[in-house]
């Protein structure tokens, strides 16, 4: 049956469904699979490329592309069954899409839904009882392009893949299958997230989640969205560059031997054994010239996890970003966190469950590593895995993000102000870090750069600006956590 699917290869959808209308076999039935074998390709590309079938696509419909495959080329009406697809050889189809870079290279396009979690029944204890076990444990993985400048049909199937968990991989989604049954268990479903697991997240259904709200089987059955079981999209790019593409990006392993605990106790043992060492002992201890610049304590955390940059395999494949935090003798941290730029005009139409801002906190880990500054050196003080709490994402950075959504949809309003030696200061109405709790913008660019409506121009426009709803161009920005919220979030649950 593989060597059937690797035909696939090269295909269009468009092409899947017209030899589907041309063949004389439209259904395998319970005879599928010995009807791979007769199902010939009945005419040419060019004969292909001739014949419109008229079919099209619902272009919010994730799952169609999938159906199609499982319809017009295997032959078998797509289902809900939790089962694999093709059961008798406990074989389970999933297709998934990969994107193009501007550099050429190719990218996962989205996570991968594996089985809905039920909220009508007990959870499974033994994982190799699962449903999930019974999904993920031999995939055939079909990838193909996708390229918005063509109809969907028109999308190329790349690559057709036996893929299983390795069993390094195996260990850390076994892990991840435990700790969401657990807060499931505690009756917490609602405050599931996927920046709680490292491969195997908990992911909600699209778009429509808020409209398919649903009772939990345990606690007080209070409503949460309902979720599937996903290998998230982390993964997915590591699953596409090393197992598909063999692409050998330059990552190292953090684990080098068995483990007795889980990944997360294990990488934060790693720092936490040198507590109390200053940055200048860390620095002698690992052979590193001791120069105070800011990479120093990131470059003495990756050492302290064994590597020598943040391209740890783990950490690429479960969205870890290591992040060092130097609190002052005064108990504040000077730095506010930055992520990564936007653009106005896309902001504006974003919602908030598919925005940046959801799906990066949503999705991320962030290993804190935290040092104390003691006169003239800083002392490590621990390391943390954190990922924001469900209610701080989804109602204040919510509430937040949707203020200077709305503030740049509606028009930010711009005062000029003529400081005494002539420069000239503009002043917004955008919300500064005082007046919020988790989240500020502020500018992310070389220089400040404006092209007002009024004719007022300041800066290199072209580098520096970025054009707004109403066509006026202000200095690019960026999302910031607040330095305040980053230090309550480093003592919480502290004893």
């Amino acid at each position: 049956m593989f060597s059937y699917a690797k035909k696939l290869e090269g295909m269009t959808f468009h092409e899947v469904l017209t030899e589907y209308e041309r063949s004389p076999i439209k259904s395998y039935g319970n005879n599928l699979y010995d009807a791979y074998d007769n199902f010939e390709n009945v005419m040419t590309k060019e004969e292909r490329g001739s014949y419109d079938t008229g079919a099209s696509l619902n272009e919010k419909a994730k799952g169609q592309l999938g159906n199609f495959i499982e319809k017009y080329y295997f032959g078998y009406d797509p289902n809900g069954n939790q089962e694999a697809d093709f059961n008798k050889v406990g074989l389970e189809l999933k297709q998934t899409p990969i994107d193009k870079t501007k550099k050429g290279d190719y990218r996962a396009g989205e996570r991968l839904s594996i089985t809905n979690i039920s909220y009508n029944d007990p959870v499974e204890e033994d994982f190799y009882k699962s449903h999930v076990w019974e999904k993920i444990k031999c995939i055939l993985l079909i990838h193909y392009l996708r390229d918005k400048s063509v109809e969907r049909l028109d999308y190329i199937i790349k690559f057709v893949n036996l893929f299983s968990p390795p069993k390094d991989d195996l260990k850390i989604i076994v892990d991840d299958y435990n700790k969401i049954n657990e807060k499931i268990k505690q009756g917490k479903a609602h405050e599931l997230s996927e920046g709680d697991t490292m491969y195997l997240g908990a992911c909600t259904k699209g778009a429509t989640a808020k409209k398919s709200m649903r009772p939990q089987y345990y606690g007080n059955h209070i409503l949460a969205k309902k979720r599937n079981y996903c290998f998230k999209v982390s993964y997915m790019n590591y699953v596409l560059k090393n197992y598909i593409l063999q692409n050998n990006v330059p990552c190292e392993s953090i684990i080098k031997d068995d483990i007795k605990v889980s990944f997360q106790e294990y990488v934060v043992s790693l720092i936490n054994k040198h507590i109390g060492m200053t940055d200048k002992e860390l620095c002698k201890m690992y052979d590193r010239p001791y120069n105070n610049n800011k990479a120093q304590w990131n470059d003495l955390a990756f050492r302290m996890l064994g590597i020598k940059g943040n391209h740890a395999a783990e950490f690429q494949k479960a969205n870890i970003v290591v992040k060092t935090i130097r609190i002052e003798e005064n108990g504040k941290n000077k730095e506010n966190m930055s992520f990564a730029p936007f653009k106005f005009k896309e902001l504006v139409e974003e919602e908030w469950e598919d925005s940046t801002v959801f799906n990066y906190f949503e999705t991320t880990q962030f290993l804190f590593v935290v040092f104390q500054r003691v006169d003239d050196v800083y002392i490590l003080k621990k390391a943390k895995l954190w990922h924001m709490p469900y209610q701080d994402l989804n109602v204040v950075t919510h509430r937040e993000w949707e203020n200077y959504k709305n503030i740049i949809k509606n028009g930010i309003t711009f005062e000029t102000v003529q400081k005494p030696n002539g420069e000239v200061e503009i002043h917004n109405n955008l919300p500064g870090m005082g007046n919020t709790e988790i989240i500020h913008i502020r500018p992310h660019a070389q220089k400040s750069a404006y092209k007002l409506n009024d004719g007022f121009i300041k800066g290199n426009i072209e580098r520096d600006a970025d054009e707004l709803p109403n066509g006026e161009w202000m200095t690019k920005q960026s999302f910031w956590l607040n330095r305040d919220y980053v230090l309550s979030q480093l003592i919480k649950n502290e004893e």
